[in-house]
């Protein structure tokens, strides 16, 4: 049984501007029988750090050969690649940037391309500040219409995409040491700690010298109260009950530069000690 093909979109546009209503008109321009999912348009201003985190959560609830559309894009009209891949259980358009290096930690990508055809941009002589709309909408919509990647551009190799890091963990005997990899909407604190690595055994959770209980739901600890958990997204999270972690601990993610993208500095450590 055939289903219609699904594009997702993911950007730091907001919604306050006309930039991702235009992104879906170019994209019903080529196609309008497109179904058309908006992931999040929230994405912090220019943080390919907050990018890569919702589009690699968001990626395994979707059907093989979905199309994800992301642009996050402070290098645009640089000397950024604009790529396109095919992963074994989906495809990915946007800029080389590091905002797709979360998937490609759980994905194989089997074909990769640098959009360098014109004929499936919506202009050969696309802005130098949206090639959402000039670029990847229209790649988007065209891959999702049968159009095969080698037609897209020159083929490159998956081994030269831009990696964005994430600090490794540190695991001893008794715990395991980690950072915050990301902060959502409520405050609470994502960190880098799966969820299969301590599940079962986490004792306690350390913040900046700061020790906190856990517990399995947020319910667990009194209203105002800060617990550490495994939550949805399958990652250790630091969250207070009916209250934001970011506020109560006083946490920012900072700004640097990683090959030439803009990511998230991590400056906390979390340490999980263990039971038993």
């Amino acid at each position: 049984m055939s289903t219609t093909p699904i594009i997702t979109l993911l950007s730091d546009f907001g919604i306050n501007d006309v930039y991702v209503g235009v992104m879906k008109g170019v994209i019903a321009q080529i196609n309008p029988a497109l179904t058309i999912i908006d992931l999040t348009h929230e994405i912090p201003r220019q943080n390919i750090a907050a990018a890569r985190f919702n589009l690699m959560n968001a990626y395994p609830y979707f059907p093989d050969r979905t199309i994800h559309v992301a642009v996050v894009d402070p290098g645009v009209g640089s000397q950024r690649r604009a790529i396109a891949l095919q992963a074994d259980d989906g495809f990915l358009v946007g800029p080389d940037n590091g905002l797709f290096s979360g998937i490609l930690t759980q994905s194989t990508i089997v074909f990769a391309v640098e959009l360098t055809n014109p004929e499936f941009w919506r202009t050969p002589t696309p802005s130098q500040t949206f090639h959402g709309r000039d670029i990847f909408a229209p790649v988007g919509a065209h891959l999702a219409s049968g159009v095969s990647l080698n037609e897209l551009g020159s083929v490159i190799e998956p081994g030269t995409l831009v990696q964005l890091p994430i600090p490794e963990l540190t695991k001893t005997a008794t715990g395991i040491t980690g950072s915050i990899q990301y902060i959502d909407h409520f405050g609470n604190l994502i960190t880098n700690i799966p969820a299969d690595d301590v599940r079962g055994k986490m004792g306690s959770v350390t913040v900046n010298q700061r020790q906190i209980p856990t517990g399995q739901t947020y319910s667990d600890r009194p209203l105002g109260e800060l617990i550490a958990l495994i939550g949805s997204h399958g990652w250790v999270e630091i969250a207070v009950n009916g209250g934001s972690a970011q506020s109560e601990l006083q946490l920012e993610l900072g700004v640097e530069t990683r090959h030439g993208a803009s990511g998230n500095r991590v400056d906390v450590a979390v340490t999980t000690e263990m039971k038993g």
